[in-house]
């Protein structure tokens, strides 16, 4: 876990270094304060160590929008800050999807959405009983309208993976809805669920280290309340 705080101003810098694909920028800033708190307050990771077989993986399935989590694992040291000046640049590892083969600190490469719980899921169950890691995925809202995920909610919750944390980015985007709201998805198929907004940071982390001892934890955030950017 990181001994120094990520403060908010300096992380927005950052962001504002990566230019060239302001298309997704809303999809980024939707994210921004909670990879921030997790990086900050939540996740054990070390970027001296990014390989070590006991880090908390952070599954960014909303690939399409990287450039929070680029400038999080920049300002945590896992690569230098230059790197955010040219991303997708010819010569840059840092591209409009990450990259996990090229990008210390990235544990998928995404940005097709609905990949990433089916993949967390997967790492939950290869790591349980083996590695006090848990895995942290973060989802957007419309996402979830993926087939795969409905299929990994229902896997998770059977076999109670209480290492697996899914954190839901709810900006309203999606076209359908759930009766009952997204964490009622999640609760009728045994996981714990919290919501929470992101407007303090006390209480994103308090809500993002709740775990269960026997079952799987979902994360509700409504980032369309105090919010500088809604997507």
């Amino acid at each position: 876990m990181t001994t120094t705080a990520l403060a908010p101003d300096r992380v927005r810098d950052l962001v504002a270094r990566v230019t060239g694909d302001e298309k997704h920028d809303p999809s980024a800033h939707s994210t921004l304060d909670v990879v921030r708190v997790l990086y900050d307050r939540v996740l054990h990771v070390d970027p001296d160590r990014p390989d070590d077989p006991d880090r908390d993986r952070f599954v960014l399935s909303k690939g399409h929008g990287p450039a929070s989590t680029y400038a999080v694992l920049a300002a945590r040291g896992f690569f230098p800050a230059a790197w955010l000046d040219d991303v997708a640049s010819w010569s840059s590892r840092l591209g409009h999807h990450p990259d996990r083969t090229l990008v210390p600190g990235i544990e998928i490469g995404s940005g097709s959405l609905g990949h990433g719980l089916p993949l967390a899921v997967g790492m939950a169950i290869g790591l349980r009983g083996r590695s006090p890691a848990r895995v942290v995925v973060l989802v957007g809202d419309a996402e979830l309208d993926e087939g795969s995920n409905a299929e990994a909610i229902q896997v998770a919750g059977r076999f109670g993976l209480a290492n697996l944390t899914c954190v839901v980015v709810d900006n309203h985007s999606d076209g359908y809805g759930w009766p009952g709201g997204i964490a009622a998805r999640f609760a009728v198929e045994g996981w714990t669920t919290t919501d929470v907004d992101n407007r303090s940071d006390d209480r994103l982390a308090a809500a993002l280290n709740r775990r269960d001892a026997d079952r799987p934890t979902a994360v509700v955030v409504d980032t369309t309340r105090g919010s500088e950017v809604v997507a």
